[in-house]
């Protein structure tokens, strides 16, 4: 390491926050095993040496929205040639396959559909639950729940307490794509603010809610600005300690309005690896492999992940983009690419209760 690297490692060593200007720094270094020795550090005092998945299944129930955002492949126009919107018999089909496979969780975002009233979403939950009463609901993302807000003419505390009524779980979190307003702007500027994503996760985390947080990097965004929405992420959980797991989210450019290329190898791991050293009051960092693919979620348990998500079964929206990865791992599969690199594989629920642990 150089001097400032080694610096910074021993400030995490005592563990001593970094600031913004050592997160710009560690994500310019070249030194990527460096950065990722101290993020292998942190994960491990976190977490030991556990590696943990969920058996999971994803539904997207339309792909129909009223914004559209720049970055996203996924979303339609009502009569869209590709548009979609699931019925309740189907969405229950896939809760019942999920049921089948042992999913302990169903995560369930989509597009903001114009037509759908709020009422449609309470009672997709209560069939779910009606269905699978075992399975936890973790669904609807920030943006989708300040859209619940706004069609309902419902406060944000009304929203989460009916959607808590019908058997909601917890929050996925998506639609925090980077917070920096100027290029918020340019790729999103039809969706909420970051102010308002952020605002929507407190008022859930004060009610007792769980969530996750994620940020979408390698489109027009800085290093500058992604240390900045790392550092309002952390200043939160500071606030609330109600953000369960970190997941860093690559961009995909296929059909979207951004001409960019895929991320690379070494991007995915710093940005996984950078966060873990600064989100330092979260417990667990999550590498998405449906968007990172197997063989780098498998290396980033080397560089402070200790989470890769899990079984997924049918995922929509990043494929949409361009994802070269399959929709679907399974549990044997999983629990080989987290043995071949030395860590313990731990089935777990949405809350990181443990379900199994493979010794």
């Amino acid at each position: 390491m150089d001097s400032r690297m080694e610096r910074i490692a021993e400030k995490v060593r005592r563990g001593e926050r970094v600031t913004r200007e050592e997160g710009i720094y560690l994500f310019s270094s070249p030194d990527i095993h460096a950065i990722g020795e101290i993020a292998s550090r942190v994960c491990e005092r976190k977490n030991g040496d556990r590696a943990y998945f969920i058996i999971n299944r994803h539904i997207n129930p339309t792909n129909i929205c009223v914004n559209r955002c720049k970055f996203c492949a996924f979303s339609k126009d009502r009569g869209d040639a590709l548009a979609y919107e699931m019925t309740m018999e189907e969405i229950l089909e896939r809760t019942e396959e999920a049921k089948r496979q042992g999913a302990t969780e169903v995560h369930i975002v989509g597009g903001l559909h114009p037509d759908w009233p709020f009422e449609w979403y309470l009672q997709m939950l209560k069939e779910i639950k009606r269905v699978a009463p075992e399975i936890h609901i973790q669904a609807f993302t920030a943006v989708e729940i300040d859209y619940f807000s706004r069609i309902s003419g419902l406060s944000l505390e009304e929203v989460f307490e009916k959607l808590l009524d019908a058997g909601l779980g917890s929050l996925p979190g998506g639609g925090a794509e980077i917070f920096s307003p100027s290029v918020r702007n340019r790729i999103c500027p039809e969706k909420i603010s970051g102010e308002r994503w952020l605002q929507v996760m407190r008022v859930a985390h004060r009610m007792g809610i769980r969530s996750n947080a994620t940020m979408l990097y390698g489109h027009l965004e800085s290093v500058e600005d992604r240390v900045d929405h790392l550092l309002a992420l952390r200043d939160l959980q500071d606030e609330t300690g109600g953000f369960q797991a970190f997941i860093p989210l690559a961009f995909h450019p296929k059909n979207t309005e951004i001409e960019r290329g895929y991320t690379s190898g070494l991007d995915d791991l710093r940005t996984l690896a950078v966060s873990r050293i600064i989100l330092d009051n979260f417990d667990h960092i999550k590498a998405f492999w449906i968007m990172v693919g197997e063989k780098i979620a498998q290396l980033s348990l080397l560089y402070g992940v200790d989470d890769i998500d899990g079984t997924v079964v049918e995922e929509k929206i990043t494929h949409a983009a361009g994802a070269l990865t399959g929709e679907e791992m399974s549990v044997d599969e999983i629990v080989t690419l987290i043995k071949q690199v030395g860590k313990v594989p731990v089935q777990r629920d949405t809350l990181y209760n443990v379900v199994r642990v493979w010794n």
